[in-house]
């Protein structure tokens, strides 16, 4: 109890002291940040700073959820989770990455998509485990339930970026060039018989050639590209579950992206600590 009776600043200290690798990536890259964040104010690119500070609050979020809700993050995930932070908003937004680097974004999608699995995986599991819940689950529809969770929230995403782009003219769904087109609304007959353009190579708009040497497709296959590596990525984790409860937490693999209750976390920790030479297995 006297724990939760010192000041933020001292707690902080406390728990950044918990494990030495998440300690270590924490700071490494929320000094990456600040560094970032004063010089986007030298430069007077408040949008910037603005990112920046929103990432500093983000990077506090596991910590927040460990210490309020009582749940474990393995450390993998909790660094997962920096790392995946740090590389959309600093790299992604700030550094272009998502521009110079074509799979970038499919890269953190998929992550997303896995992570997104491992949340809702997590919270089927801890409430089949809640004694006074008269709740349970066969492994396979609790894996189906971390895959239906992840593709959830990937939708939800992508309509996020639907909307911030209609509505503020941004261009979230990054746009593709492509060199065949098929339309009915080119179909002069009105016979709904899709009318297919090949070999695009110069559009023009209001006059004015693109210079893009294609079409340009607005969203859609940045969408559906999305979409599928979030597939991808949740059908991975969904197996993986699948087999950690099927063998009901046997393996460590699994263990690093799945969190748990903080008194299940400490019963582990003990008993890891009685008999170390035992490991995971």
């Amino acid at each position: 109890m006297e724990k939760r009776r010192l000041p933020k600043s001292l707690r902080l200290k406390a728990a950044l002291r918990h494990n030495l690798p998440v300690t270590v990536v924490y700071l490494v890259l929320r000094l990456i940040v600040i560094v970032s964040l004063v010089s986007a104010l030298l430069r007077k690119q408040y949008e910037s700073a603005f990112l920046c500070v929103l990432v500093l609050v983000l990077f506090l979020l596991p910590m927040f959820i460990e210490r309020n809700f009582r749940i474990h993050l393995p450390d993998t995930l909790e660094i997962i989770i920096l790392l995946f932070i740090f590389a959309a908003e600093i790299l992604g937004e700030l550094q272009c990455y998502f521009i110079q680097y074509p799979h970038w974004d499919t890269m953190l999608h998929t992550t997303s998509g896995f992570l997104y699995a491992a949340v809702g995986f997590s919270l089927i599991d801890i409430l089949t485990r809640n004694s006074k819940l008269k709740f349970s689950m066969t492994p396979f529809y609790m894996a189906l339930v971390a895959f239906c969770f992840s593709m959830t929230i990937g939708v939800l995403w992508e309509f996020f970026e639907f909307g911030m782009d209609r509505t503020f003219n941004l261009d979230m769904q990054k746009d593709t060039v492509v060199q065949t087109i098929s339309s009915v609304t080119l179909d002069q007959t009105n016979s709904n018989t899709p009318v297919v353009i090949r070999n695009i190579h110069s559009v023009s708009v209001n006059g004015q050639d693109l210079g893009l040497d294609g079409y340009l497709d607005i969203g859609l296959y940045d969408t559906m590209e999305d979409l599928f590596v979030n597939f991808v990525g949740a059908v991975v984790f969904s197996i993986i579950g699948f087999f950690y409860i099927k063998r009901r937490g046997e393996g460590s693999f699994a263990r690093q992206f799945i969190p748990t209750i903080q008194e299940d976390a400490d019963e582990a920790h003990d008993e890891k600590k009685q008999c170390p030479e035992t490991g995971d297995g």
